[in-house]
């Protein structure tokens, strides 16, 4: 990251000294490298580990639910993607235009939202991983909480958002190798299964030994599961909260180019399904299989329900297939996942305790040099806090099952109230504010009530079960849309956006100054006028001292171009009317076919999968897999080709050489 740090500060106008570049990354991110940042940031540790835990309970409906629930949110978001573009196209994060539209009551409400919302990833994050590597290497478990984010610290206080983004870019890469070779292990090769055939007949033999309650026959092989749509209603509500109120994914709305934010969150929306619906589909149900084979860890008894809460599914199929080596390739694979979606934890908490925190309330005329500061010592403490956060859990027998069923009712009733303010003019603070407030009460009372109703007593048992965490997310998420909406209609705003879009207007130049030859300007058309004293401040503050490369580099010039159409756009919102439209129908009708048209019927008609359609099954995830590859490898490298040739040229040039 040092290396790569370094190569941008030579060779192109994105400095990371400075502030924007470090929290935004210049707000010129393609949409190839916004897909493979949204693949990341959403691969958890409970992503690899919870959807294998659902296919160890419910079979194939388990991965399908898990990653059709929490796939949608992102298709979603891309609506919101766009109007950020529209609406506040300069901002920091999303609180920011909570501040701007609702004043500070309002801000501090939201701001505690989202900070739950990411100490409860980055608790799951850290949760999951140091289990798997506890109970694959013997590491003692605080140890491992600790160690898993200190690096990521490292690299992310070196290079800022664009960081982790290239960081996203490998260790994507990664996992999906090597979910590749799982799937092409069990289901090709493997002397313990071998091929789909094999796969199916092991879990038919699993059907009749321990079925599956509320399953067609108890059978592992269908979608006709009672416990695997709960599961999945609850995903949908759960994601949404994480989803919508985790700056990680607003800010890389923020960061990508104008004209292509929804192409960026639809492909990656499309891309991370892949990764828990290939990856649970091989070891997830690899571990129901072989639960009764002589090499499964626990044989003969079958796995305790503490470690399949653990998330443990997946480390025993994978040992038992591979031995060392699938151990080793889990502990890798989950390594880059934990990894790459803290940094985009880190990046976003800091942002947050950076400008909604300092800035808003302490130093509202912060220079990017204090900014920058604060951000890397923000950084390294969110690192104490969620590894803290993480042990606390450990110590006091929070897995990460529970955490994952129990997030979405806790953050739901802000879901809705944080969407419209961007999106709904009439929205008021009143409404913003009983939403959140009256959602969390509702999720809160709905959760331990049906708990209590259902199990007899509160424990961490009773509160992390099925049918009370179902109960507490739907009633967080509704009240607040109904209370939001019905406050607001009662006494309606008539919000102007034109105010959001004057956060940060002067905030708009590169890291380094573009050459003043009038023709290529981001703060203005050509020959734009002459700045004003608070635009030279900003120019002189954001300028890296001794920047040591030459002017008007060739990777300059392309830039150039790209930054002057984004000022384009910028300028006038309404030509994004049509990329809203398209996010908005997209979004529906994707929402639409994923979670009813392809489950609904299969789960009306009891339907149990036939060979065929299970190789077919086998087959699709194959292909899902090699297109979020190509998605993620390939095309962040296609899109960026002229800056390449441009950076090619820039090094090996003889002026440059001289």
């Amino acid at each position: 990251m040092l290396g790569i740090s370094w190569a941008q500060n030579k060779y192109t106008r994105f400095s990371t000294k400075a502030s924007e570049e470090f929290n935004t990354a210049s707000r010129s991110v393609k949409p190839g490298l916004i897909a493979c940042g949204v693949v990341s940031a959403w691969t958890w540790a409970a992503t690899l580990l919870q959807s294998s835990t659902v296919a160890y309970e419910y079979g194939i409906s388990g991965p399908f639910w898990y990653a059709a629930g929490a796939t949608v949110q992102i298709f979603m978001f891309a609506v919101l993607a766009v109007k950020v573009k529209q609406n506040a196209p300069m901002c920091h994060t999303f609180l920011e235009i909570v501040y701007t539209r609702y004043g500070a009551t309002t801000h501090i409400i939201f701001v505690c939202f989202s900070m739950a919302t990411n100490i409860l990833v980055a608790s799951q994050l850290l949760l999951g991983g140091s289990a798997v590597v506890t109970a694959l290497t013997g590491m003692n478990v605080y140890a491992a909480v600790f160690l898993i984010p200190t690096g990521v610290c490292a690299y992310v206080v070196l290079g800022g958002l664009r960081a982790t983004f290239l960081c996203d870019y490998s260790h994507t890469i990664i996992v999906m190798i090597i979910i590749l070779y799982f799937m092409f292990d069990v289901y090709t090769s493997n002397d313990l299964i071998g091929s789909p055939s094999r796969m199916r007949e092991l879990l038919e033999n699993a059907s009749k030994l321990r079925p599956v309650a509320g399953n067609a026959e108890g059978s592992y092989l269908t979608l006709k599961s009672n416990g695997g749509l709960i599961f999945g209603v609850i995903q949908i509500c759960s994601g949404m909260g994480t989803v919508f109120l985790d700056q990680g994914y607003w800010q890389r709305a923020i960061a990508s180019r104008p004209k292509t934010a929804v192409q960026g969150y639809i492909l990656g929306g499309f891309s991370w399904f892949a990764i828990p619906f290939g990856f649970a589909s091989t070891l997830g149900l690899a571990a129901v299989a072989l639960t009764d084979n002589p090499a499964f860890p626990t044989y003969p008894n079958n796995m305790s329900q503490s470690q399949v809460s653990s998330g443990l599914s997946a480390a025993f199929g994978a040992a038992t297939l591979l031995g060392k080596r699938g151990a080793i390739a889990l502990l890798l694979t989950l390594f880059m996942a934990v990894t790459s979606s803290s940094s985009s934890e880190l990046i976003a908490v800091s942002s947050i305790l950076t400008f909604d925190v300092y800035k808003a309330y302490f130093k509202p005329h912060a220079s990017p040099e204090q900014l920058i500061f604060i951000s890397h010592v923000m950084i390294c403490v969110f690192g104490l806090v969620m590894a803290t956060f993480a042990c606390i859990w450990n110590a006091v027998g929070v897995d990460l099952g529970w955490l994952f069923l129990v997030m979405g009712l806790i953050i739901g009733g802000a879901v809705f109230p944080a969407a419209f303010t961007l999106c709904w003019k009439k929205q008021s603070k009143i409404g913003a504010i009983s939403g959140c407030l009256a959602g969390l009460a509702a999720g809160i009372t709905a959760w331990l009530v049906e708990a209590h109703v259902y199990y007899g007593e509160l424990t961490v048992a009773s509160t992390g079960g099925s049918y009370p965490t179902l109960a507490g997310n739907m009633a967080a998420v509704l009240t607040g849309l109904l209370v939001s909406v019905t406050a607001s209609m009662i006494k309606p705003d008539n919000f102007d956006f034109a105010i959001t879009r004057a956060i940060n207007a002067k905030i708009s130049a590169p890291s380094t100054p573009i050459p003043t030859a009038g023709d290529l300007s981001i703060t203005g058309s050509p020959g734009a006028s002459t700045p004003t004293e608070n635009d030279k401040e900003k120019q002189s503050l954001e300028t890296v001292p001794n920047q040591a490369h030459p002017v008007n580099l060739p990777t300059e010039r392309v830039e150039d171009e790209e930054l002057l159409e984004d000022e384009r756009i910028i300028r006038d919102p309404k030509s994004l009317d049509g990329m809203f439209k398209l996010a908005l129908i997209l979004s529906t009708v994707l929402t639409f076919i994923m979670d009813f048209l392809i489950p609904m019927p299969m789960f009306f008609t009891h339907y149990i999968f036939s060979d065929g359609f299970f190789k077919a099954w086998v087959v699709i995830s194959f292909l899902w897999v090699f297109f979020a590859l190509g998605t993620c490898g390939i095309l962040p490298l296609w899109e960026t080709r002229a800056f390449w040739k441009a950076l090619f040229k820039t090094v090996f040039s003889k002026e440059t050489k001289a």
